[in-house]
């Protein structure tokens, strides 16, 4: 990992970036389910769009938690959930 940096994301940056990961997440939910669809729940490319899922969910989490941090006093609620 690299060393923290020492200039975090602004509060424009953090709230673009959120709005690009939210789209994101939305398109992957409708291919995930497209394949789920075709190949059935069991099926590997299934499974690993679910995992993909989980691992964006983290992400946000740690996205809005970063945010928080980049931007005391500001209220950063919302933007990457």
């Amino acid at each position: 990992m690299r060393a923290e940096t020492q200039h975090p994301l602004t509060l424009e940056e953090h709230r673009d970036l959120g709005l690009e990961i939210k789209t994101t997440q939305a398109r992957l939910r409708e291919v995930a389910a497209l394949v789920e669809g075709v190949y059935g729940p069991n099926n590997q490319a299934a499974f690993t769009f679910h995992r993909l899922m989980e691992s964006m969910d983290r992400l946000c989490g740690d996205l809005q938690a970063q945010a928080a941090a980049d931007l005391p006093g500001f209220d950063v609620d919302g933007f990457y959930s």
